[in-house]
């Protein structure tokens, strides 16, 4: 039976009598203040200590959480998981703790922010509940879809800086908010309530292949299991599969999966959860199914299909052994936070991670990379798959919009909402856009909106203006989402104004018109909403995509995703390496603009600064050359070219201590030299490998090739993908059975004859540094050293879908 109890004082003491005995913690509240945090660091660390599942979300709104509050809370214990949500001027006022117990649930829910008056003395009214799991359970799920939102960020040093630089420009220029917190802590604040836009799960069905039917690998299906079989016989233990939208790549992995006994199948969002269960259903249907969610826990089945904010928490992870899985497939796994994914990474060990995607653009998107370690089995975009005839072609035109973005603030991801749409709320722009459309429009039509209010205000325009259109978004409840699909393609409306309900797990065949009326913000938003109108259909010669381009970020660069040359081109250039039967048209004031904007290009240098710091912010801490390579923005050869190492880089940037400093332009030489050192093969890196791993204090002493033989040829053998790059030509295939004296002499003659002379010498049988390295100066060293041959090793290493 449900029990409630109604607290009005000194919530702490339910508080920490919960916390004595909970397995995990979750704290969701508007706001954190130094008092708060103070109250319950004690009671948090003890857990902590314990082992217990800590999570924290809070907000920015109005800037009321202190910075010394994130650093309190981050001092507390370092398996304390702090994100904060960054509410671009949106209300966010939530207040709820929830408590894991071995067998049930308990969360408390009310007006009590983390701060000392509301956790004790404040008038403060909360409900205690405890023997409702359902309820429980749900409030759970949308803690973790919060919580590992992409509008939160991690807690973490980095991140604190700026967020006090904003604090404090914030509330120098809203001098009448500043409250006198030390005097009173709290202040009730009048915020406005705006609900979570929650998509309702419409489960519409994947047009990759008809149920009824005998289910075979096509498209680009067949050759992507081709390379994926490769790659397992090569030893690789994940793999990236990127296809463009339209051409199964849920069927893919259900293929794929056929080898595999467990499977486990990670995605974001529940309606595609629900959409790969049935496409598996139709190609194994002996196995067993189940959904693994915040309200389903089907985990018995051979195959399960869980949501990655379930997964996200410790109770519902340890369900599972690490083993449990043979298969683990991530699905479209950029859209969320890499810390969620990185327990699952963390915790299971699988026989094969497959990740699988269509927009893995790395500007937006570089934990893709990342979590596949960088290898590529298979890639094909919707260029290709437009040449191959397996998409329909496009007629895009570039239609001029006059509003000047630049005016726009801009919040690191996106533009300030109200201030954009002080902007697009203009009849002048509504009839602007209509125009654009009646002049290229075909039948059907989704048109994408940056807003539920932009995608109300032009609905509501294009209605009066003679036009049946509807504006689906998770406002609109008098429609469902698959109700104005279903009148779309039957022609009893125009068009659907939308903001993002469409850019994943939709199948609308019979859409032919595409009219973009965002600034685009992020390429692979555009590019998975692009893919909404290249699926086939026997009504549907081409799809015409109506684009509004003005001044806005990505505006210049956008235009290369339809450039089939792969290089970079002014825009008058781009028409002419645009897919057979395609066409690109750009309006004369379009061609003015993106020429003027190519001028203004940001200088490589400071774009490598930039995606470095940016990368810096959400580590929290200084990245490696591996990490940097993985996860940033940015190609690191690039960092390469413009500053020989990435030592040298980091330096330049002032990300150096004195003493670093120092000690870089004593051996930069030396740290030059390994960078940038010829590698046919990786054999000149495994050698300093063996040498690193002789430890600290050993590391740079001469070796001979005898003392390296053993780790080199372990190194190269143990995996299959090394053994077949490096180790599989007519000399080195007899070396397969390790035989030490001739390992050696291929060693003496390469590499280590091969480096150059001025600061490596290969002499009377053994192999020496020309350089001295002072006691005190051999750790660093060490760490720089190991980092650029890690990295050398990884790219060499990695399987790229091209070869």
């Amino acid at each position: 039976m449900t029990k409630a109890e109604l607290i009005t004082q000194n919530l702490v003491d339910h508080l920490l009598t919960k916390m004595e005995s909970a397995s995990s913690i979750c704290i969701l509240t508007s706001f954190v203040m130094k008092s708060g945090c103070e109250v319950l660091r004690e009671p948090l660390r003890k857990a902590a200590e314990r082992g217990v599942e800590i999570k924290i979300c809070t907000g920015d709104y109005l800037f009321i959480t202190q910075p010394e509050a994130l650093k309190t809370l981050l001092s507390i214990h370092e398996n304390i998981e702090v994100r904060l949500w960054n509410s671009n001027g949106t209300s966010f006022h939530p207040k709820a703790y929830l408590f894991q117990y071995p067998n049930n649930g308990h969360f408390i829910v009310g007006s009590s922010n983390l701060s000392r008056s509301a956790l004790t003395t404040g008038v403060e009214w909360n409900l205690s509940i405890s023997d409702c799991p359902g309820v429980y359970e749900d409030g759970l799920d949308q803690f973790s879809k919060l919580m590992y939102h992409e509008q939160t960020i991690e807690v973490n040093h980095e991140t604190i800086k700026l967020y006090e630089d904003r604090y404090e420009q914030f509330h120098q220029s809203n001098p009448n908010l500043v409250r006198t917190w030390s005097k009173r802590e709290e202040v009730e604040l009048m915020l406005r309530n705006k609900e979570e836009e929650l998509t309702s799960i419409d489960i519409i069905k994947d047009g990759s292949n008809s149920y009824g039917e005998e289910v075979k690998p096509r498209f680009a299906q067949p050759e992507a299991l081709r390379e994926l079989e490769t790659t397992l016989e090569e030893g690789y233990k994940s793999a990236l599969v990127v296809m463009a939208t339209g051409l199964g790549k849920t069927y893919l992995a259900a293929f794929f999966a056929k080898k595999f006994k467990r499977v486990l199948f990670v995605a974001h969002r529940e309606e595609i959860l629900y959409q790969a269960k049935k496409s598996f259903e139709h190609v194994l249907g002996d196995k067993t199914f189940g959904i693994y969610n915040g309200k389903q826990k089907e985990g018995q089945a051979d195959y399960i299909f869980a949501s990655i904010f379930t997964l996200s928490l410790k109770h519902h992870i340890e369900v599972f052994s690490p083993d449990e899985f043979d298969l683990i497939v991530i699905d479209e796994f950029h859209h969320a936070a890499a810390n969620s994914y990185q327990r699952i990474l963390d915790y299971f060990k699988p026989n094969f991670l497959l990740g699988i995607t269509a927009t893995p653009d790395r500007n937006d998107n570089k934990d893709v990379y990342a979590i596949c370690d960088g290898n590529v089995a298979f890639r094909i975009d919707f260029l290709e798959a437009i040449q191959r005839q397996w998409l329909a072609p496009f007629h895009y035109q570039g239609v001029y919009d006059d509003t000047d973005y630049r005016q726009i603030t801009w919040l690191g991801n996106r533009y300030a909402e109200e201030e954009l749409l002080q902007l697009q709320l203009r009849e002048e722009m509504a009839q602007n856009i209509l125009q654009a459309w009646e002049k290229h429009k075909q039948t059907r039509t989704l048109v994408f909106c940056s807003s539920i209010k932009q995608a109300d205000f032009l609905a509501k325009y294009f209605n009066q203006n003679g036009y049946k259109v509807i504006a689906l978004h998770s406002k609109q409840v008098e429609v469902s989402r698959y109700k104005a699909i279903q009148l779309l393609e039957k022609g009893e409306i125009d068009a659907i104004f939308t903001v993002d309900l469409f850019n994943e797990g939709v199948d609308i065949p019979l859409v032919d018109t595409l009219l973009f009326v965002r600034p685009t913000e992020s390429l692979t938003v555009f590019t998975q909403q692009i893919g909404r109108g290249l699926r086939l259909h026997p009504e549907k010669d081409y799809c015409v995509v109506i684009d509004l381009i003005g001044n806005y970020r990505n505006a210049d660069v956008k235009l290369s995703l339809f450039d089939t040359s792969g290089e970079q081109k002014k825009p008058r250039e781009i028409q002419a390496s645009a897919p057979v039967n395609c066409v690109i048209n750009l309006e004369t004031q379009v061609i003015d603009l993106l020429t003027e904007m190519a001028r203004k290009i940001q200088p490589r240098k400071d774009k490598l600064k930039d995606d470095y710091f940016t990368l810096k912010q959400e580590l929290g801490r200084r990245p490696s050359y591996l990490e940097l390579h993985l996860k940033g923005q940015s190609d690191t050869k690039q960092y390469k070219q413009e500053f020989k190492s990435y030592i040298g880089f980091l330096y330049w940037a002032n990300e150096l201590s004195n003493r670093e400093k120092e000690l870089f332009k004593r051996y930069e030489p030396w740290l030059v030299e390994v960078e940038k050192t010829g590698m046919t093969k990786s054999y000149k890196m495994v050698v300093l490998l063996a040498m690193l791993n002789r430890g600290v204090e050993n590391w740079y002493k001469p070796i001979t090739p005898e003392e390296t033989a053993p780790f080199f040829h372990q190194y190269l053998t143990e995996t299959e993908y090394r053994k077949k790059i490096d180790f599989s030509d007519k000399e080195t295939m007899r070396l397969w059975e390790y035989d030490e004296n001739k390992v050696s002499k291929l060693i003496a003659k390469m590499p280590m004859s091969k480096w150059g002379k001025e600061l490596v010498t290969f002499e009377n049988n053994s192999f020496s540094f020309n350089f001295e390295v002072a006691k005190e100066e051999e750790e660093l060293l060490y760490e720089w050293t190991k980092e650029i041959c890690e990295y050398r090793l990884h790219v060499h290493f990695e399987r790229k879908s091209n070869k």
